[in-house]
């Protein structure tokens, strides 16, 4: 159960804040739901409470050291597919919400940049993948976004 102003992960969203929870009558069930406010854009989502994947708590310290171990490894094989089915598997792991998986895609495409030029909306992922991880990060350490950002950066420094 998320409190009231807490802060959690909507997978696909970002991280929202939680400003209330709601009952609904869908006409043979009642369902209670969170009201969450999507941090990077404002949106507002109802995710149902009793939903195991509908929202998740931030991530940890090991989590986040995890992640940057990841970025960091830059000895992985490029998929080099098609552009719409990279670009589908891609989607599918940021739908999951996890760090791990969007770190995973943001690494990917990193290095597929080095190799040839990105598709639009190839860099349009790799944008959105760096905010949510940038914007989890920011709000889990209360560090800035920019100094965040700067360390994704320099696991990718040498490889530019």
């Amino acid at each position: 159960m998320y409190e009231i102003g807490s802060y959690a992960v909507c997978p696909g969203h970002g991280v929202g804040q939680v400003l209330n929870l709601e009952t609904k009558d869908l006409g043979d069930e009642v369902k209670t739901f969170y009201i969450v406010k999507i941090v990077s854009n404002g949106m507002t989502v109802m995710v149902p409470s009793d939903k195991k994947d509908g929202l998740r708590e931030l991530v940890t310290d090991s989590e986040i050291g995890e992640m940057f171990t990841l970025l960091s490894d830059h000895d992985v094989k490029v998929d080099n597919s098609t552009w719409n089915r990279r670009h589908r598997d891609y989607l599918a792991k940021v739908k999951t919400g996890s760090l791990i998986e969007i770190a995973d895609v943001l690494r990917s495409l990193f290095l597929l940049k080095t190799m040839k030029k990105l598709s639009f909306g190839e860099r349009k992922m790799m944008e959105q993948c760096k905010e949510l991880i940038t914007r989890e990060i920011a709000i889990k350490t209360g560090n800035e976004a920019k100094k965040i950002d700067g360390e994704i950066d320099s696991c990718f420094d040498a490889q530019e």
